[in-house]
């Protein structure tokens, strides 16, 4: 029998959460197969098995564990089950799989189980006399099915749009659906095997915009355990309000001309890098040319000196299942804009799927986050200490501008720059915040962050 055991992850990480196991108390495990997700104050991560054998665990969902304490063990000299059976060490568990329909751990049933299967006849029968009225009601014509099953199409099939998802229901609730085009998410199916009934249809159609299955006038509350990883978030966003001189600047950009460039070039820039062309590698690219006129938004007070940084380490904030996450691009201002595009979806899916090592979201010169992404047309971002500048994206909308004295329609997005007064003056936040608008606004300047005709004049 071996220890699994808390690994260590982090100099200043004391303690983990269980999040959850991926495998059950008793099932044989393969050597480095994941059986259990823990999480940090600063990300998600899973442990692995060290040996396969018979595990055994020790902790449960939600408990706090501290590092090096012990999370399972494994009996490496447990036989490895075969065979059609199910085997599991020190358990005896009934193979339901050549049992009828039915029939499986008939032992076990008990009063709640009579009840259910009286319900369930009760629901039967309710089905099929629905089935005998439609067949009354259908003479001269074909016969409806007893059941019908409206799926998604196999893969090698082409999809339609009309299809719905996956769905049981009876003869007269799949009439009323196709007949007032209800959408089956917004139905709560209560017969037998999660079918619809034609009540269950009545019920949305009298009630539309009601959750299914929501109580009414409900007066119930839910408590959770606040999450490690969301107590970091919390604490560090009330740090920066309370620790800088937090002041945003605010300026609109005219999307025009990079959207030109995206639609002409996109299908071209997909075949030759294999990513997309979007708005994340203009933005990084403009901010990397505006930090180095402007280094003074990329620095950062510590104690009583100032330090300077001569490159670009630019952090994407991402909105991950469990929690604001900000990976880090490092030396974003030596990348071309396929390399940052790439980089974005590597690190936007890491983040997505909790595989973000902290080693990806450690550092950071200056961030970047996009509201508008969630449809935020203004908003004021917090600055992500250390850092002491913070830009922040909005929702693009067609807006009237004046252009030479002419009313015109513009895509336009609002941006703005959240800083850090102490060691960032007025001057130098609006005209960073002016620069970068300058170059999205002419494309052609960040190929090396000059007008081209201005620099063949040397003007």
């Amino acid at each position: 029998m071996i220890d699994i055991k808390v690994p260590t992850i982090g100099e200043s990480i004391n303690e983990v959460t269980l999040v959850k196991w991926l495998k059950n108390d008793g099932d044989y495990v393969e050597r480095d197969e994941v059986i259990a997700e823990l999480e940090s104050e600063k990300a998600t991560f899973e442990v692995n098995a060290e040996q396969a054998g018979v595990l055994k665990t020790v902790g449960h969902e939600g408990d706090t564990l501290n590092i090096g304490e012990v999370l399972a063990k494994i009996d490496e000299s447990a036989a490895k089950p075969g065979g059609n059976g199910v085997e599991r060490t020190g358990e005896k568990v009934q193979d339901t799989r050549d049992l009828p329909t039915g029939h499986a751990g008939k032992e076990q049933e008990g009063p709640a189980k009579k009840t259910d299967e009286k319900k369930s006849v009760e629901r039967k029968k309710e089905e099929k006399s629905e089935e005998k009225k439609v067949q009354k009601d259908s003479v001269g014509e074909e016969k409806p099915e007893p059941q019908i099953e409206v799926k998604h199409p196999v893969v090698q099939k082409p999809a339609t749009s009309n299809q719905q998802p996956e769905v049981k229901a009876t003869p007269v609730a799949s009439a009323i659906i196709a007949d007032k085009r209800v959408d089956t998410k917004n139905i709560q199916p209560s017969g037998y095997n999660q079918k619809i009934l034609k009540q269950d249809v009545l019920e949305a159609l009298t009630h539309p915009g009601r959750k299914p299955g929501l109580e009414l006038f409900s007066r119930e509350e839910k408590t959770d355990k606040m999450s490690n990883l969301r107590k970091t978030v919390s604490r560090r966003l009330v740090e920066a309000k309370n620790t800088t001189a937090m002041l945003t600047t605010f300026n609109e950009v005219n999307m025009q001309p990079i959207m030109e460039i995206r639609t002409k070039y996109k299908d071209k820039f997909k075949e030759l890098h294999g990513v997309n062309l979007g708005f994340m590698s203009f933005f990084t690219k403009a901010c990397c040319f505006a930090l180095q006129e402007w280094p003074a938004v990329n620095s950062y007070i510590d104690g009583d000196s100032i330090i300077s940084h001569n490159y670009c380490d630019i952090s994407i904030a991402v909105s991950a299942p469990k929690g604001l996450v900000v990976p880090v691009i490092r030396n974003a201002e030596s990348l071309s804009m396929a390399e940052i595009e790439s980089k974005v979806i590597e690190l936007a899916t890491k983040a997505r799927d909790n595989k973000l090592s902290l080693e990806e979201m450690q550092g950071g010169t200056f961030t970047i986050t996009n509201g508008g992404v969630f449809g935020s047309l203004m908003s004021t971002p917090i600055i992500n200490i250390p850092q002491s500048a913070i830009l922040g994206m909005h929702k693009i909308e067609e807006r009237p501008v004046v252009v030479d004295k002419q009313i015109v329609i513009r895509p336009m997005m609002y941006v703005a720059l959240s800083y850090d007064h102490r060691i960032i003056d007025g001057r130098e936040s609006v005209s960073f915040l002016v620069r970068i608008k300058e170059l999205l606004e002419n494309p052609d300047q960040l190929l090396f962050g000059k007008d081209p005709v201005r620099t063949l004049l040397e003007l």
